[in-house]
């Protein structure tokens, strides 16, 4: 095994430095720190599926969430808002959905009053439907005021770092909410379940203008490190200034992924850990020992959440621009799959290297396969069979066909992954 850690990640350091050499240092710097954010992600999934086997298939809603906190938190104040009735209109409707859970709340304690049967849920509906109805009477016309008068709410002007902080703790929270409903389910009815909840998530982000500016997008978000205009307006020049702002960036990232591998690290080879993997492996016969099964799987799929939450408020605050409509499945589920079983799942250094190795993967079979097109197309050309047309969609489309053949290649000659898990037969 530690001769294959060394040949994995020798590999991995010799394709960055030929992509560098190929590519450039500014695009490879930028392709650095998004290949760290996923490869964040791919540990959070790591937990949740490598850890407990908890099949998450709603990443893509954390990585939003994420991108959202991070767009709340630090995006410049909205005057426009704070001067209007805006906030009093919100604090309108917040009293409203307090008095809302409270009727729910009582109504589902309605059994203490010898309410019991079909009467206990009627009123149960009955007090959803009322507290629907006073919530929706307060959010609709706040809602239409604020588009109206100031365009949304923007953001609160605050470090960027507390919007990545932000973005676990929301994301975590969701993901409790998504774990009280859906991990009583097998595995595949559990994939299905978070499939929907992250569509409903994204449904909800991409609607609620008022709050996000919805498909209108949200930009410049500001950088936790001095950006290429500071470095610019410093005296360098613009690619040493790409290169300097990327390359901070870059070293932000992969300190909190190093932290976060060091604690997953030892949370695995700690009594947790191994409590975590024996509920995994056998949950009838750990429930059998007294666990809380049903607590720990909650417990991991929150630990799980954080780090997409976050991961996503990284690569958000580094584009520097939020845009609901460009998250799709591909991009922000499947691949994250793909790196964890290319990589090795159960092992948090498989997660590691399957981040950056299938995003580098993933980023360069764009251009090398126009390459590739445009050499056929020329001797195609000059054999007087006509040239290739839309090179440049047919380009972006192979990026899923070579995806797939390193998913099978990699399946058929390492099943486990590169870096499997490491299985102590000792104890």
């Amino acid at each position: 095994m530690t001769t294959r850690y060394i040949a994995a990640f020798a590999g991995l350091f010799a394709l960055i430095v030929t992509v560098a050499v190929f590519m450039g240092t500014p695009f490879t710097v930028r392709l650095l720190v998004e290949a760290f954010a996923f490869a964040l992600i791919a540990m959070g999934l790591n937990i949740q599926w490598g850890f407990g086997g908890l099949f998450n298939f709603g990443i893509l809603g954390m990585m939003m969430v994420g991108g959202f906190a991070v767009t709340f938190v630090s995006f410049p104040v909205n005057m426009a808002f704070w001067e209007s009735d805006g906030p009093l209109m919100l604090g309108q409707t917040l009293i409203a959905a307090l008095i809302g859970a409270v009727l729910v709340f009582f109504a589902h304690r309605v059994q203490r009053f010898g309410i019991t049967g079909k009467w206990r849920g009627t009123v149960i509906v009955l007090a959803w439907f009322i507290a629907y109805v006073i919530f929706r009477s307060q959010m609709d016309p706040a809602a239409t005021y604020i588009i109206r008068e100031s365009g949304w709410v923007g953001g609160l002007g605050l470090p960027v770092i507390l919007g990545w902080a932000f973005g676990g703790v929301l994301a975590a929270g969701i993901g409790y909410l998504v774990g009280k409903v859906s991990l009583g389910l097998r595995a595949d009815y559990l994939a299905i379940a978070t499939i929907g909840i992250a569509e409903i998530l994204r449904a909800v982000i991409k609607n609620v203008e008022w709050l996000t500016r919805g498909t209108l997008t949200v930009s410049p978000i500001p950088w936790p490190v001095p950006n290429p205009q500071a470095w610019q307006s410093w005296g360098a020049d613009p690619t040493t200034s790409f290169i300097y702002a990327r390359a901070g960036y870059l070293a932000l990232v992969v300190a909190f992924v190093a932290v976060a591998l060091f604690l997953i690290h030892r949370a695995y080879n700690a009594p947790w850990g191994r409590m975590m993997r024996a509920i995994r492996d056998n949950y009838i016969a750990a429930g059998s020992m007294g666990k809380d099964v049903t607590g720990r799987q909650l417990e991991i799929f929150v630990f799980g959440s954080v780090l997409m939450g976050i991961g996503g408020a990284m690569l958000v605050s580094f584009v520097g621009i939020y845009d609901p409509s460009s998250y799709q499945p591909i991009n922000h589920t499947f691949i994250i799959w793909v790196m964890l079983i290319v990589g090795g799942s159960g092992n948090n250094f498989g997660a590691l290297f399957g981040g950056i190795f299938i995003y580098i993967i993933w980023m360069l079979s764009e251009p090398l396969s126009q390459a590739l097109f445009q050499w056929l197309s020329m001797f195609s050309s000059d054999m007087g069979w006509g040239r290739i047309p839309d090179i440049e969609s047919r380009s972006v489309q192979m990026r899923v066909f070579v995806l797939g053949l390193v998913i099978t290649i990699a399946l058929r000659f390492a099943p486990k992954g590169i870096l499997p898990e490491r299985v102590n037969r000792n104890g």
